[in-house]
């Protein structure tokens, strides 16, 4: 009775996780797989798994006046930038509250991401009157700021919690080798801290390649990212199914690339501290 029970237990395990994977992948597959349909394929009545392949989508693209090339390079510029600097920051700033010893430190804490529980909308209006008076609107400069208005915060607190999970015996024995508090940070708090910077990264990097509210609020002509770029394929007139779907792949893919890239780190980030 006891293995009947296992094997059904484990049989159960599988089935759930295939249609978790199926509920996540299979949309995002459908995707890449109909953005090198034709037209008449995508539209069709009845779903085609067989299909002549064609690149006339992404072609169009990156060609003409829907010259992609310019919204990914300021996606690049204001995801990477914003992301570096909120984790740059934020490991500093989680260092430190994870370490200092004053009252009401977690009153702290719960303010610093407090701030980030605010909803977008509350915090736009607020945002354009200041950078409309700095004239920052339109500008590369805006929008990191905006980005690391939500991002820093959300950096700081996650890094507390990894920090509060690392063992201090490393950081004394430095402290009595004669290290300074920041060779203790340097050189051993923070190589030790490469699951949760990897998770911090990527949690950011997120929010910014993927954000499209202040995006279209603060940017403009000259900072349209890729989001924004996806928005005008739907007019009036229609919707570009084709070009849709390639815009949607190109969004997709360097995300799960760099997923990949810091899988290790991440799942270790993730649980780190789940288990006492």
């Amino acid at each position: 009775m006891t293995r009947i029970s296992h094997v059904t237990s484990r049989v159960m395990r599988f089935v759930l996780v295939g249609l978790v994977l199926a509920w996540t992948l299979v949309p995002i597959a459908w995707m890449v797989l109909s953005s090198f349909k034709p037209d008449n394929v995508i539209t069709s009545a009845s779903p085609q798994l067989i299909f002549s392949p064609t690149l006339a989508h992404y072609q169009a693209l990156f060609s003409g006046g829907n010259n992609l090339w310019h919204n990914i390079t300021a996606s690049l510029i204001v995801t990477g930038v914003s992301t570096a600097i909120a984790v740059v920051l934020g490991a500093m700033g989680g260092y430190g509250l994870s370490r200092i010893r004053i009252r009401g430190k977690q009153h702290l804490a719960f303010w610093i991401i407090s701030t980030r529980m605010a909803p977008i909308a509350a915090v736009i209006v607020p945002l354009y009157l200041m950078f409309r008076y700095l004239n920052l609107l339109d500008s590369y400069t805006g929008l990191i700021v905006a980005y690391l208005s939500f991002n820093l915060p959300f950096a700081i607190w996650l890094m507390t919690a990894f920090f509060d999970d690392l063992p201090r015996d490393l950081e004394e024995a430095a402290t009595i080798d004669g290290a300074t508090k920041w060779q203790v940070f340097w050189r051993v708090a923070l190589p030790l801290m490469k699951p949760g910077i990897a998770t911090t990264t990527i949690l950011c990097f997120i929010f910014a390649w993927n954000d499209y509210a202040f995006a279209t609020t603060f940017g403009g002509p000259g900072t349209s990212t890729i989001p924004i770029a996806a928005a005008q394929l739907l007019t009036q007139t229609g919707i570009d199914w084709g070009q849709l779907l390639a815009i949607g792949t190109v969004v997709v893919c360097p995300m799960a690339v760099f997923g990949l890239l810091v899988k290790r780190w991440l799942v270790t980030g993730l649980t780190l501290g789940a288990v006492k």
